[in-house]
């Protein structure tokens, strides 16, 4: 699964960019997107089913209707949800944010950066690019 990191300061088009780079990138397979949502928190919706499930313990509470899935996940950290989308057969990952991870990205907008692939690029030159960037294997959990 290939890692394409974005970065850049807030309300320089990084999530515009990122909408219009997942229809190139699933014409080479599957696509995921993980936000960080910084300091705002995502709320879940008081009074669902859902939500009393989660709110309840449980690890995993997921609503389904008839166009999608939606998961909430006891847990925050990146590295788990990478795992979680390299099981599901992911081809492409693209993380908005996580500056304190040190993955190959792209920057949009002035951000002075380590990793930098690429500067404000359309999005054909990601795919032009697309060797530059990482490759994810987690690690497995051996029995003993």
């Amino acid at each position: 699964m290939k890692i394409i990191q974005v970065v850049g300061r807030s309300n320089t088009g990084k999530t515009t960019f990122i909408k219009q780079l997942i229809p190139k990138l699933k014409t080479h397979g599957r696509v995921a997107v993980i936000k960080h949502l910084g300091d705002h928190e995502f709320e879940l919706e008081e009074g669902k089913d859902t939500t009393g499930f989660f709110d309840s313990g449980a690890d995993i509470s997921v609503g389904i209707d008839a166009h999608k899935s939606v998961a909430a996940i006891r847990n925050n950290s990146l590295e788990s949800s990478l795992q979680l989308l390299f099981d599901q057969g992911i081809d492409f990952t693209v993380i908005e944010g996580f500056k304190q991870h040190a993955f190959p990205r792209i920057v949009i907008g002035a951000l002075e950066t380590d990793h930098c692939v690429l500067t404000n690029p359309c999005p054909d030159e990601v795919l032009t690019s697309i060797d530059a960037f990482e490759e994810f294997y987690p690690l497995r959990k051996t029995l003993e």
